[in-house]
């Protein structure tokens, strides 16, 4: 299962870094002659109502959705371990502050705190604007469980031998927590990067269905799924599920991996 996983998310990121060898078109390009066609040679997964490949579109989607979760997933995994390390490190009412912070995010349904922050910003920004917005908040608002998990792992290392010996050769606190500490703490680190990675492409879908997620023209399958809302259209068009059975895929061969790597070691 862990071969097949692997092989799905390596034509998915194959097809996400280099659009431009597998779509017949730019994502904004419109075929006017050509709205709502079904699909053909020409469009293998027809056209939207404005004309523009679905195809096309899914595969540029594909770039801004999987590629960008992971920009988010590394953004909430730094944040999670300079935050995290230095709580742990430092300990007293840093540590307290921290605590109390994470709680408190912790305690409300993140999705809607994220929901909320972006509510709260213009909708009529640029593309390029709304992808940096989307995924800034999406690394910014997951780091807080994360930056739990590596807090924990810190205070467990505090005690360690290494620590116990570079404070009696008079390490500065800093140096030892950079340089000893975090990369202790790979391990980690790499299994909350990984384990955010279908957790953030699933809230930009979400973000995307509510039409708070990347804006038009560009794609990513939040707005491409957004499509599904009219069940006659689907129902008429089943083709139109595309985007949504590659996300479950892609989502599914993920966590599989993970856990058998997980597993494995």
């Amino acid at each position: 299962m862990r071969s097949i996983a692997l092989a799905l998310l390596g034509l998915v990121f194959a097809a996400a870094l280099i659009p431009q060898a597998w779509a017949p078109a730019s994502y904004q390009t419109q075929f006017r002659d050509s709205p709502n066609a079904p699909p053909s040679a020409r469009f293998p997964l027809g056209t939207d109502d404005l004309g523009r490949d679905r195809l096309s579109r899914l595969i540029y989607g594909t770039r801004v959705s999987l590629l960008l979760s992971v920009a988010a997933a590394f953004l909430a995994t730094l944040i999670a371990a300079i935050a995290g390390a230095a709580a742990a490190w430092l300990g007293g009412w840093w540590d307290r502050m921290f605590l109390t912070a994470t709680d408190l995010s912790l305690a409300l349904p993140w999705l809607f705190l994220l929901l909320t922050v972006r509510a709260t910003l213009p909708l009529d920004v640029a593309p390029t604007t709304s992808i940096f917005v989307t995924f800034a908040l999406l690394g910014l608002v997951g780091s807080a469980g994360p930056a739990r998990v590596v807090r924990a792992g810190a205070r467990s290392l505090r005690s360690a031998d290494f620590a116990l010996q570079g404070r009696a050769c008079g390490t500065p606190g800093l140096r030892l927590l950079i340089v000893h500490l975090l990369p202790n703490l790979k391990p980690v680190l790499v299994s909350q990067f990984l384990l955010s990675i279908p957790l953030f492409i699933l809230s930009e879908a979400n973000l995307g269905l509510l039409g708070l997620g990347v804006a038009e023209p560009m794609p990513s399958w939040g707005n491409l799924i957004r499509d599904l809302e009219s069940y006659s259209a689907v129902a008429a068009n089943p083709w139109m599920i595309a985007p949504a059975v590659l996300l479950v895929m892609v989502v599914i061969a993920l966590q599989v991996a993970v856990r058998t790597q997980e597993l494995t070691v």
